[in-house]
Order: C-alpha cells, then structure tokens, then sequence
C-alpha cells in the first residue's frame, strides 16, 4: 500500500533579535511561512524605503501574525493544518487585498500554499530556507537561497557574526 509523501511548508525561525529591528512586523518564531510576494506585485521603486524595504528584499510572511522574517525552515505539515491555512490564508486576501470571498480567493490561497511545499518539497526536514526579491522592468523577481542543516550553524555565523572582530585567516 503506497503512502503519500509527507508535506512540507516552512516555519518561521530566529535565531537572534534582528527580525525584531529590521521588519515593522515581525512574525512570530514558529508560524507557517509562505513567499508572499504577492504583497509587493504592485511596488515601484518609491515603495522601497526603510522597513518596507527589508519585508521587500528578504521577508517571508507569517501566515498567523502576517508579519515578516528572514530565515525559515523546513518541517512536515498535516494535511489538517495545510487546509486551515488555506482558509486563513483566503481571509487574508478577502480582508486586504479585496478579494469578493473566502470561497473566491481559497484557489488563490491554495496555490500560494502549493508553490510553497514545492519549493520546500526538495529539501530534508530543518533546511533553513532565505529569499531575496528584487524589482525588474518585468516585476519582481524571487530567488531563494538553501542552507543546509549542517552547515546552519556556521554559515548562520558567518552571517550574523559580530562585523568589528578582525577576519584574520592566515594564522
């Protein structure tokens, strides 16, 4: 009897106060993150200013809080929860962008969702998981950066390590 393979989205992951100063709302450590670069289709360059522009070029959305955070990670998801997100997730788009119905916008909602678990479907439970977007004549375009979980922690050194140490490398 063949089982389906697990599902997986990502989690929202800190690792120190940064989120805190860089995005005007963070989102909460371990809620489901999705891309949302749904919420800057319409940017110009003008918008790109201060906190927005961080939640811009680095932010994944919290799909409790919908605030923004810099690293998530790779975790299985129950297909119960995948469907409750789906739902808040139409909300959303109901309550802010317009959208006529929970019921209209869930196709939307669930294909975010999707995108999302296959963007993470490659990828072994805790990967750490960044995106960086930038605005093109043709929109804006997302690439997504993969740590992986062994080399998490050095790597996570390297990026938030102190920058007034000295990088003295031939001892």
């Amino acid at each position: 009897m063949s089982q389906a393979a697990p599902l997986h989205l990502a989690r929202a992951i800190h690792f120190d106060e940064s989120d805190t100063r860089v995005f005007a709302s963070p989102a909460r450590t371990g809620e489901w993150c999705l891309s949302g670069g749904f919420e800057f289709s319409d940017w110009t360059e003008g918008d790109l200013a201060g906190k927005a522009r961080q939640a811009f070029s680095n932010g994944w959305l919290g799909l409790e809080t919908f605030g923004r955070v810099t690293f998530v990670a790779v975790t299985q998801i129950e297909p119960g929860e995948l469907e409750a997100l789906t739902a808040r997730l139409a909300e959303h788009f109901v309550t802010y962008y317009g959208a006529p119905s929970a019921e209209a916008a869930r196709p939307v909602a669930a294909e975010e969702l999707a995108q999302m678990a296959e963007l993470c479907a490659d990828h072994a439970p805790n990967t750490l998981l960044t995106v960086a977007r930038e605005l093109t004549p043709a929109g804006v375009r997302e690439a997504y950066r993969v740590i992986e979980p062994q080399a998490a922690e050095l790597d996570l050194f390297a990026v938030h390590g102190s920058l007034d140490e000295p990088h003295d490398h031939d001892h």
